[in-house]
């Protein structure tokens, strides 16, 4: 209890001095991880969207593979992309391992197979004629999708937490691509993990709070948005 008192207080003196560090490791976090789940967000949720409405031999197999890779160890895609982007690798001259982007880019591959099973089965809860009702009273089909979209919203703001929630809390793909480096590729994950590494307990325990708190501050605001649209 004693470690977890000094890392409360190291947490609250860090935030309350305004230490230049921390807040630009908060900011680098978000950055990186809300950048990687929008680009999720753009990709996951059309392909959901098209796995739940469409009809195609081969269509349980493709979910079923959805499903698995919602469970495939983040440390796992940061080696995949950490292999593809190495210098030696057949994207190599793209120049990004070690960098923010790179970071994004394993972040992006972690959080879309979440977006798109959450999004594939909030549309498949939807009553299956409930398109063609739309369609038979003269609505467009981006009309249709909006409609279609505003029906399955508690499933697509969960889609969005749960992308969100995985890749802001992981620490496997970000070290491996993007190397843990102090004032460029350093977030919060990995900082506790050096500061752990270093014996600075009270340290990464006040980074570990205020990984939760930032975690908690943005499903709150998602959340608030989920149940304000629900009622």
């Amino acid at each position: 209890m004693s470690d977890l008192a000094l890392g409360f207080a190291e947490a609250l003196r860090l935030l309350g001095r305004g230490d230049a560090e921390l807040w630009s490791i908060i900011l680098r976090t978000l950055a990186v991880s809300g950048v990687a789940t929008i680009l999720a967000m753009a990709a996951g949720i059309p392909l959901g969207y098209a796995l739940a409405r469409s009809s195609f031999r081969g269509r349980t197999a493709l979910l079923a593979l959805v499903n698995s890779a919602m469970g495939l160890p983040p440390v796992v895609i940061g080696l995949i992309v950490w292999v593809l982007l190495t210098r030696s690798g057949p994207l190599g001259g793209l120049e990004l391992i070690y960098t923010r982007r790179a970071m994004i880019v394993a972040q992006f591959l972690i959080a879309t197979p979440l977006v798109i099973g959450f999004t594939a089965a909030s549309v498949q809860a939807l009553p299956p004629q409930l398109p063609d009702l739309l369609a038979s009273l003269g609505a467009s089909r981006w009309r249709r999708l909006w409609i279609l979209s505003r029906e399955a919203k508690l499933g697509l703001l969960a889609a969005v937490m749960a992308g969100f929630g995985a890749i802001v809390s992981e620490v496997g793909a970000s070290m491996t691509v993007g190397g843990n480096l102090r004032g460029a590729t350093r977030v919060l994950t990995t900082a506790i993990v050096t500061e752990t590494s270093r014996g600075n307990i009270p340290v990464a325990l006040a980074l570990g709070l205020v990984l939760l708190l930032l975690a908690f501050l943005v499903n709150l605001v998602l959340t608030a948005l989920q149940q304000r649209r629900a009622g």
